[in-house]
C-alpha cells in the first residue's frame, strides 16, 4: 500500500502543513536570538569583568560545543520518540538555561549556562529541519527547509535591534532574561498546534500510530487508513551514527560533514566577532552591533534567494555558487575596511554564506531515509558546530595575536571556498 505522504507531494500547501513550518520557523527564530544575545552582550561583560578576547572565545565556544552535542546526540532520539517531542524538550532546555544565565558571576558559570542553551539548540535545529522536510510537498521542499532556516537569522536581527536599545539602559542581564521568557512562552503554540511528522508515524510505527495519523489525515481533508503500512522487519534500519556510513550513504555523509564543518567554520567566526571585530575599525559600540544586524538581514535575504534559486538551477549548484561568492567578498573585504561600505560587505557577506550552508541542511535531508533522517541532519549539524567551534577559538586566538580584520577575513576565506566546491561533489 503506497504512503498517504506521497499524496503532499502533488497537492497545496494545507493549514495544517503550512501552520507545522510556520511554528518549525517560530522555533528557529529562537535559535537565533539565544544564539546571537552571547555576542551582543559580549562587549559588556567583557568591559565589566576584565575578559579577554581568549577567555570570550571559549565563551563562544562552549555554546557551540553544547549545540554539537545536541544535534549530534540529543537530535537523533527523534527518530524513536518524534520530532514534535524533541523540539519541546529543546525549546524547554533553552528557555529554562538561558533565563537562568542571568545568575552568571563568573566565566565558568557562563560557560556552564551555554553549554546547556546549546543542547537545546542544536536538538531543535535539526528537528525543524527534518519536520519541514517531511511535510513540505517536494517541488518545493528546498524553498521550505531553507525558509524556516531562514528564521535563525531574522532571530538575530530582532535580538540584536533589541539590544541596542535595552542594554544601555537595563544590562545586559535583560537581554537573557527577555530570550528566556521568549523561549517558553512558545511551548504551548507547539505543544497545541504542531504536528507529529506523518512520514514518521507511517514508517517507525510507534505506539497509537495509526490514530495519531489518521487525525493528521483528517485536518488535511485526506482519506484515513484502515490500519497501517507494512513494514517489513528487513527494512527497519537501527537508528545509529553507523546507519550513516553504509555503503549507500557512506561516501555522500563523510562530504556532507567536510562541506558543513567548513562552511560553519567561517560564518561561527564572523558572527561571532562582527560585533567585536566592526568597533575595531572605529564604529561606535551601537553602530557595531548594528553591523551584527546587518549581516544577519543578509543572511535572510540569502537563504530565501537560495531556496528559490535551487529550486531553478539545482541545489548544489545553487550552494556552491553562494560559498564561492562569499569567499570572494571576504578576500576583498580588506579594501573597503573602515568605511561605510564595511557595513554593505557585512551584509553581502551574510547573504552569501548564510545563503550557502542553510541549503545544506536540505542537502541532509534528500540523503537519508525517513527512519534516520533525524539522526542524519542532527550528525551533520554536529560536524557543522565542531567547525563553529573552532572559528571562534581561532578567531579570538588571531584577534588577540593583534591580526587585522583584513587578514582574518582573508584567514576563513580559505575554509568557506572548500565548503562551496566540495559540495558539488555529495551524492
Amino acid at each position: 500500500m503506497q504512503h498517504q505522504t506521497t499524496i503532499l507531494d502533488s497537492q497545496k500547501l494545507s493549514n495544517l502543513q503550512l501552520s507545522t513550518i510556520l511554528i518549525c520557523f517560530l522555533m528557529n527564530m529562537l535559535d537565533g536570538m539565544d544564539v546571537m544575545v552571547i555576542s551582543y552582550v559580549a562587549p559588556h561583560i567583557s568591559s565589566a569583568w576584565s575578559i579577554s578576547p581568549q577567555s570570550l572565545g571559549v565563551v563562544f565556544s562552549a555554546g557551540l560545543l553544547g549545540m554539537s552535542v545536541g544535534a549530534m546526540f540529543l537530535a537523533p532520539f527523534a527518530d524513536k520518540i518524534g520530532r514534535k517531542t524533541m523540539i519541546l524538550i529543546c525549546g524547554l532546555l533553552m528557555g529554562i538555561s538561558v533565563f537562568a544565565t542571568i545568575l552568571a558571576n563568573t566565566v565558568e558559570t557562563l560557560i556552564f549556562f551555554r553549554v546547556i542553551s546549546g543542547l537545546g539548540i542544536g536538538g531543535m535545529l535539526a528537528s525543524t529541519a527534518t519536520l519541514t522536510a517531511e511535510y513540505a510537498p517536494k517541488p518545493q521542499k528546498d524553498f521550505w527547509v531553507s525558509f524556516v532556516m531562514s528564521g535563525y537569522p531574522i532571530g538575530a536581527v530582532l535580538s540584536g535591534m533589541v539590544a541596542a536599545k535595552v542594554i544601555p539602559i537595563y544590562g545586559w542581564q535583560t537581554m537573557f532574561q527577555l530570550a528566556g521568557i521568549s523561549t517558553l512562552c512558545t511551548l504551548p503554540i507547539t505543544l497545541f498546534f504542531l504536528s507529529e511528522s506523518l512520514d514518521f508515524l507511517l514508517k517507525t510505527q510507534p505506539n497509537n500510530a495509526l490514530n495519531k495519523a489518521n487525525s493528521i489525515l483528517s485536518k488535511m481533508a485526506l482519506p484515513v487508513l484502515a490500519s497501517l503500512p507494512e513494514v517489513s522487519r528487513e527494512s527497519k534500519i537501527k537508528v545509529s551514527v553507523t546507519s550513516l556510513l553504509i555503503s549507500e550513504t557512506k561516501t555522500a555523509t563523510i562530504r556532507l560533514w567536510i562541506a558543513i564543518f567548513m562552511a560553519f567554520a567561517s560564518l561561527y567566526f564572523l558572527t561571532t566577532w562582527i560585533p567585536k571585530l566592526a568597533s575595531a575599525t572605529g564604529l561606535s559600540v551601537e553602530l557595531a552591533i548594528y553591523a551584527g544586524t546587518i549581516f544577519n538581514l543578509g543572511a535572510f535575504l540569502g537563504i530565501i534567494s537560495q531556496g528559490y534559486l535551487s529550486s531553478k538551477f539545482g541545489l548544489k549548484k545553487t550552494i556552491c555558487g553562494f560559498l564561492i561568492a562569499t569567499a570572494c567578498l571576504m578576500l576583498i573585504f580588506g579594501f573597503f575596511s573602515g568605511s561605510v561600505m564595511t557595513l554593505i560587505l557585512f551584509g553581502l557577506i551574510g547573504f552569501g554564506i548564510q545563503g550557502g550552508f542553510v541549503g545544506l541542511y536540505s542537502v541532509a535531508a534528500r540523503i537519508y531515509p525517513t527512519e534516520i533522517r533525524n539522526t542524519g541532519v542532527g550528525w551533520a549539524v554536529g560536524a557543522g558546530r565542531i567547525g563553529a567551534i573552532v572559528g571562534p577559538l581561532l578567531g579570538g586566538l588571531l584577534i588577540g595575536l593583534g591580526l587585522s580584520m583584513t587578514i582574518n577575513f582573508i584567514i576563513f576565506a580559505i575554509p568557506t571556498l572548500i565548503g562551496g566546491v566540495i559540495t558539488l561533489y555529495i551524492s
